[in-house]
């Protein structure tokens, strides 16, 4: 397909996007939205049909020019859900982040089927480790070169827990990146996919990194949680992984969690669940070698 017919179908049947246990519904008419969606969504994606009314979405999303004579002389886009509008108006430039953040904020203000954390989770050997941390530590950046290295990639902002077994529950969709973490990988990584990059956001530059396939194709894939491990890069610290006491890694979970107090008792009873199952850890690095070289050597021997 062109991509003048990739662009003609987005804008009026829309983009069918799945994700793990969620599928969205995508529309817009803004030609850098349509060439982010075919470079990071590839293999993940279809476009919708005429059928589209008889199909279930649990998001149907679009990000155009906003209504208004303010539009006429400023060059802004608006997120919306279900025709609603959700933020104010951003800079035209930032469409491509803002379509990924707004489908997070989805996801983590609408959803309570699941226990949902504000961490990257990733997956090897049939196990998850959870990395939950705040703005600026680095799990990103860690995320993505661990997944180049291997790993399965879950999802690198919302982890999913399931409210029946403490499960992970895969939502594999492009890893942001943030200012020198974008040239940093993709030296290292020269094969990785990377989308549109966004300048002078709130965050500084922004830029996308598609998922591997084998993570997309084991989308449905759920795992145990064997590790939770906060990281926290820090310029010339030694790599240094240790033991975080549980009720420590509970209460900083909890913390994280977007939906916790919403769910009470349930989430109480699940996120323990989880932390009493799986080995806790405090980590602190500098160097992505070394970083990566620790996690490879993690164990599971003690996961359910």
């Amino acid at each position: 397909m062109t991509d003048a017919n990739f662009a003609k179908q987005l804008a009026c049947s829309g983009l069918i996007v799945e994700s793990g246990p969620f599928k969205f519904l995508i529309r817009s008419a803004i030609p850098a939205i349509a060439q982010n969606l075919a470079c990071l969504y590839a293999g993940q994606s279809e476009f919708a049909s005429k059928d589209v009314p008889s199909v279930f979405f649990d998001f149907v999303v679009s990000i155009d020019l906003p209504n208004g004579i303010r539009s006429l002389f400023h060059k802004q886009a608006q997120f919306y859900l279900d025709d609603r509008v959700i933020f104010n108006p951003f800079p035209l430039h930032h469409a491509t982040a803002m379509l990924e953040w707004g489908m997070n904020w989805c996801i983590s203000t609408q959803i309570h089927t699941y226990l949902i954390i504000h961490a990257a989770v990733i997956e090897r050997d049939g196990f998850a480790a959870v990395l939950p941390a705040p703005p600026g530590s680095g799990k990103s950046t860690l995320c993505a070169a661990l997944v180049q290295e291997g790993w399965r990639l879950l999802s690198d902002e919302l982890t999913l827990i399931d409210l029946s077994n403490g499960y992970a529950v895969p939502m594999p969709r492009p890893i942001g990146l943030k200012n020198q973490s974008i040239q940093i990988l993709a030296n290292r990584y020269p094969q990785a996919v990377f989308g549109a990059l966004s300048s002078d956001t709130l965050k500084g530059s922004v830029c996308h990194l598609k998922p591997p396939i084998e993570s997309i194709a084991m989308q449905k894939v759920v795992c145990p949680i064997a590790w939770i491990v906060f990281p926290q890069y820090l310029a010339d610290a030694e790599t240094d992984l240790c033991d975080k006491p549980k009720g420590e890694s509970f209460m900083a979970l909890a913390d994280n969690a977007f939906n916790y107090s919403h769910l009470g008792t349930v989430a109480f009873d699940i996120l323990k669940q989880v932390v009493d199952r799986a080995a806790c850890h405090g980590f602190t690095y500098s160097q992505l070698d070394e970083a990566i070289a620790v996690f490879n050597r993690l164990e599971a021997r003690d996961a359910i």
